[in-house]
């Protein structure tokens, strides 16, 4: 569905949500940095760990093409999470030529740590929306993901 609006209402639409999206996610990025196992990791490595768990184990090039990096800086992320025994590297049973990657329990026990605390901090932030809004607002986040998502 397209909306039909005249260029100014448009753009003055697009310029009020830049601002209001830059505020949130400033918001929400600091709290969850401070909450990301006290500054041992970034957003983008706890990123990068919620994959792994979704993926069960990762290839080096998947990791690079989730994380829209190249390769190298792919190797330094993972070599990060892996000094802090978040994730370990393994040799891919199929293919001994590829290296897998996948989370230990130390980094499955962050992740749920933040996340819990990331619906905590969510459920406050909606409980200021009623009902029908809290419906509307994720259908809103569901549709905008499917568009950011697609392939």
């Amino acid at each position: 569905m397209s909306l039909d609006l005249a260029p100014s209402e448009s753009t003055n639409r697009a310029q009020r949500l830049t601002d209001i999206i830059m505020t949130l996610q400033r918001k929400f990025v600091l709290g969850l940095s401070k909450e990301l196992d006290q500054g041992r990791i970034s957003f983008p490595q706890f990123f990068l760990l919620m994959q792994i768990i979704q993926h069960k184990h990762m290839t080096m090039t998947q990791v690079a093409e989730c994380m829209d990096h190249s390769t190298a800086a792919a190797t330094g992320l993972v070599d990060r999470l892996e000094k802090f025994n978040y994730i370990k590297r393994m040799v891919s049973p199929e293919d001994r030529r590829k290296v897998l990657v996948s989370i230990t329990e130390t980094g499955r026990k962050t992740v749920e740590a933040t996340r819990q605390k990331i619906m905590r901090g969510l459920g406050q932030f909606i409980s200021q929306l009623t009902a029908k809004e809290q419906e509307d607002w994720l259908g809103i986040h569901e549709k905008l993901l499917a568009y950011c998502t697609k392939k």
